[in-house]
């Protein structure tokens, strides 16, 4: 039987709307405000959520924005209800994350086709997420031995040349030979921590976000890019560009993401050719390169373990890096956007929440 959930404050709506969709053979569940929604999704696990917008304390869209942050909840379909379209149109609804918007009052046969909508869609998407991750276990199998073991095999390969012809090199050679297994170690510390980041830690809350002042956020960039401009060889090819601007969230995972967009800008792109890392005042942080670009396909498909063209391009990595920027952008509502041109360009945008103080 698929189960319903139907988050509205108006008890009265509430009884007619359950009435009715048990009586179309639903079960239903029901909740009176937004942070009693998600602790009955929580614990329930419905097939569709259907959330009123405007609600005292947490609100619809606030609703919409922990379901999707939320590990087991943020593939469930959502349908967002209000009987003032003046709050938020259908196309906004979209654009914060909601699979359908029903205007107030509707009919009993307007929400059916709606339920029923979310429902043959979540088959579609369950369809296409089987065959996903059948393409994962693919991906991991041939991909998850060479990344780790090829940095190991180098720092081993070069520490068993040292140790047995140090006396032979020169300084210079010895410090080449040195640079070359740090390179190595990084590439393996990177790779086994992106892994181990995307997997998760079932019941590790994640931090509380705080104030980062304009200054803090800077260094954090500024950092991010002279990281992999030396991991790379590319540091004359990254361009920064920065605005003074404060924001809420949590350091660690600004850095990461920071350096994620730009090392899969330079994963994606010819040595020589410029990236662009901008932050702007609005607290959006864009990542240009001029490489072979994605299709709408492949940025559809994005997810973890997954590279594109890779039996065509050779090229380090599990494919992680968008997918953890993703996974770690969910945690404050913001969310990456790719915007690309084949074989011509890609950026990469995160609108990260600003600070109070930041807001205009």
């Amino acid at each position: 039987m698929k189960s319903i959930l139907i988050i509205d404050d108006d008890p009265g709506i509430l009884e007619v709307h359950r009435m009715a969709l048990e009586g179309e053979g639903y079960q239903v569940f029901t909740a009176s405000d937004g942070e009693e929604g998600l602790s009955v999704a929580r614990e329930k696990l419905p097939d569709v959520i259907l959330t009123d917008i405007h609600m005292p304390g947490t609100d619809g869209c606030s609703v919409l924005q922990a379901i999707r942050a939320d590990p087991t909840l943020g593939t469930k379909q959502v349908v967002l209800m209000t009987g003032n379209p003046l709050l938020v149109t259908p196309r906004s609804g979209m654009e914060l994350g909601a699979d359908d918007f029903l205007l107030k009052p509707f009919t009993l046969e307007e929400l059916r086709r709606c339920i029923e909508a979310r429902l043959q869609r979540a088959k579609i998407h369950w369809r296409v997420e089987d065959r996903v991750i059948a393409e994962l276990r693919t991906n991991l199998t041939s991909t998850l031995p060479h990344e780790f073991f090829t940095p190991l095999a180098g720092v081993l390969g070069l520490v068993d040349m040292l140790k047995h012809d140090v006396q032979r090199l020169t300084p210079a050679e010895v410090q080449d030979t040195l640079c070359e297994i740090e390179k190595c170690g990084w590439r393996l510390q990177r790779t086994l921590k992106n892994f181990l980041m995307t997997l998760g830690e079932p019941g590790l809350e994640p931090p509380v976000p705080t104030t980062l002042e304009a200054e803090v956020v800077e260094d954090f960039v500024l950092a991010a890019a002279a990281a992999v401009g030396r991991r790379t060889g590319r540091t004359a090819d990254i361009h920064t560009q920065i605005e003074p601007v404060a924001l809420i969230g949590v350091a660690a995972d600004y850095l990461i993401m920071a350096e994620e967009l730009i090392s899969n800008a330079c994963n994606f792109s010819r040595h020589g050719t410029p990236i662009d890392v901008v932050l702007a005042r609005t607290g959006v942080l864009s990542v240009r390169d001029r490489g072979r670009g994605m299709s709408d396909e492949q940025i559809a498909r994005l997810g973890a373990f997954q590279q594109f063209g890779r039996e065509r391009h050779e090229q380090q990595g599990l494919g992680l890096g968008l997918s953890l920027v993703q996974r770690l952008a969910a945690r404050y509502g913001a969310r990456l956007r790719l915007e690309s041109v084949m074989d011509v360009e890609t950026t990469a945008c995160i609108e990260w929440p600003l600070a109070p103080a930041a807001r205009p």
